[in-house]
């Protein structure tokens, strides 16, 4: 079986996410999106609302399951025996971040992450982006799917 990880905090869910989830979907048998929870962060959302909003954007979708964790992604990678990480690529500056990332995680476990580069349409959004729009009480909602009910 092929088991993906897409990890992340998703604090929000945007259409930048979205937009890599549903163009890994065909790559794999089954894809987690793994919502992370670090203590020393300071989340926008609590992780149940987060788990929540990629629920409500992706329900009915049977290849996608939804989970939390802390630790170390590749701790919990090889917890579920996953075959593949995914990481979306917006910039350079994220691959260069990544790629040492990734070459560190392959090294320890041997699982592969697999870069996607986003769409041109999509490549502008962040989560950090959206949440200074939230904050401000901008409109944010062509930002994020339908399923991120503020």
């Amino acid at each position: 079986m092929k088991r993906m990880v897409f990890p992340g905090s998703f604090d929000p869910i945007t259409i930048g996410h979205t937009d890599i989830i549903a163009r890994t979907l065909p790559l794999c048998d089954e894809l987690i999106i793994a919502v992370g929870e670090n203590s020393d962060k300071k989340y926008m959302f609590p992780l149940q609302e987060r788990i929540q909003f990629i629920k409500n954007t992706f329900e009915g979708e049977p290849k996608i399951k939804v989970a939390s964790y802390s630790g170390l992604t590749i701790d919990y990678c090889k917890t579920v025996e996953a075959t593949a990480i995914i990481r979306g690529l917006r910039n350079p500056a994220d691959f260069e971040f990544e790629k040492s990332v990734a070459h560190i995680n392959r090294r320890l476990s041997g699982i592969e992450t697999l870069f996607l580069l986003t769409s041109a349409n999509t490549s502008y959004v962040s989560s950090s982006i959206v949440r200074e729009i939230i904050k401000y009480k901008g409109d944010f909602s062509q930002l994020v799917p339908r399923g991120v009910k503020i």
